[in-house]
């Protein structure tokens, strides 16, 4: 098989198997890890992968790669995202990779990389690891092989995160959807102390019960079985997210569990410091900032969320798109955390979720996906972006990433997404109805540009 540009993204390497993806080129892909790592005078990796049909086989061909080059590896086997990270971070290796496709059908699938923290390879040595591949890697001479290593620290993964948190007697409804979480979740859970509900917790590559992506409209089985849990979750494919619902089996956005998450770090003293993307509710400096946090707005990806919580010294790290940092338990974005954070503080309080969430309102947002091409979608934002600044003034237009305009009761968000040929609109407001005045003239505004730069 050919090896293709295309399965090389912004923030991992993907395809689908048998059309773009083979043995063969997750060799070369290995091998180009492997050479990147040498370049970087770093020697050894984490290699585990996700519980999708084609990872171990993938799992195998890209750890030859690896080897090859002279790199050793330590190869954890099939798991979770947190077990997998944790071990490359536990064990002090320089690099981790993770064989998964996450949300995706099971047809997909490709391969996650991070240095030893679990902090997510930057877009900028992704780029040269596809350089390498293409170029071709000259492998090691016999003697200079990488060592290669088996274990799995499964049991101390659990074992550890038991020890943070005091959740005893907390019930939870738990939809691990046939994914990577069956293997960890249900015994973790149990064994904290907690009552616990399984559902689909059987593993199966196929994801017959529901899609590997956990929305809400394919969480009607657990919605169903909530009554009685004093709150339900749900995992994607390989459990580097969680999706919460109250015991009312009402969904919680991200937003709303992290405002809930970052009151009680607050209150344990310490940083003040919170990160949320520029995606993220408003929400978070109107519920935080009283309780004096300091809340810096950082760029979409959760390669940035992990690289600016540890520079920044945040206690938490929310993503608009479900990811969660708290580097007082990990310094990466491990599913995990959410639930049990969320059981612990309900164990503190003796309140149940549904008030505490009815204390964060959820704010009317929407978000609107517009075809670009990849050639002017940049050129759109820029050009938008001093419209926007004569418009409403500098001081309410940010371009940290994309044009973000700040408004009395909302905001509007236009952003180019990284891996896809559109621009993104999104838009909040304290009302429905400016909401829906606000998307109205921010896409209007974002058409029109596509239309006049297209020319």
């Amino acid at each position: 098989m050919e090896l293709s540009p295309h399965i090389f993204r912004a923030y991992d390497i993907r395809g689908v198997f048998g059309e773009d993806l083979s043995a063969e080129v997750m060799l070369r892909a290995g091998e180009a890890f492997g050479a990147y790592l040498r370049e970087k005078g770093l020697k050894s990796a984490v290699v585990g992968n996700d519980v999708r049909a084609t990872s171990p086989m993938l799992a195998k061909a890209f750890i030859a790669g690896v080897l090859s080059c002279g790199v050793d590896v330590t190869d954890v086997g099939t798991g979770s995202f947190g077990v997998v990270v944790f071990s490359g971070w536990i064990l002090r290796k320089d690099a981790i990779a993770f064989i998964t496709a996450s949300h995706l059908p099971p047809e997909w699938n490709g391969v996650k990389l991070y240095d030893g923290d679990g902090i997510g390879y930057s877009e900028e040595a992704l780029k040269r690891i596809k350089e390498l591949a293409f170029e071709g890697v000259a492998p090691a001479v016999w003697s200079e092989v990488g060592e290669y290593h088996a274990t799995t620290l499964i049991n101390e993964y659990i074992e550890y995160l038991v020890s943070k948190f005091d959740v005893e007697g907390v019930s939870v409804a738990l939809d691990c959807g046939n994914g990577s979480m069956c293997l960890v979740a249900p015994e973790l859970f149990r064994r904290a102390g907690m009552r616990v509900l399984s559902l689909f917790s059987n593993v199966d590559p196929r994801f017959p019960n529901r899609p590997a992506e956990p929305d809400e409209e394919h969480l009607t089985a657990l919605k169903k079985h909530i009554k009685g849990s004093d709150f339900g979750v749900a995992f994607d494919g390989d459990g580097d997210r969680a999706v919460i619902f109250d015991e009312k089996g009402r969904l919680l956005a991200p937003d709303q569990c992290g405002v809930l998450i970052a009151k009680d770090l607050l209150s344990e003293g310490g940083s003040k410091v919170v990160l949320a993307n520029v995606e993220c509710s408003m929400l978070i400096e109107r519920e935080l900032k009283p309780l004096g946090a300091r809340v810096i707005r950082i760029p979409v990806g959760h390669t940035f969320l992990t690289l600016e919580a540890k520079r920044k010294n945040a206690i938490l790290g929310i993503e608009s798109s479900g990811h969660f940092v708290m580097p007082s338990y990990l310094p990466f974005d491990d599913a995990m955390l959410v639930p049990l954070k969320l059981a612990e503080i309900l164990a503190k309080s003796g309140r149940k979720l549904s008030e505490l969430a009815d204390e964060v309102p959820k704010l009317p947002k929407a978000r609107t996906d517009l075809e670009c091409s990849d050639a002017t979608k940049f050129k759109v934002i820029e050009s938008l972006a001093k419209k926007f600044s004569q418009e409403y003034g500098e001081d309410r237009v940010d371009t940290l990433d994309g044009v973000r305009v700040e408004l009395d009761d909302g905001w509007a968000l236009v952003r180019a997404s990284n891996t896809s040929p559109l621009i993104r609109v999104t838009v909040e407001a304290t009302t429905s109805k400016l909401m829906e005045e606000l998307k109205r003239k921010f896409v209007t505004a974002t058409k029109n540009e596509i239309s006049t730069v297209s020319l």
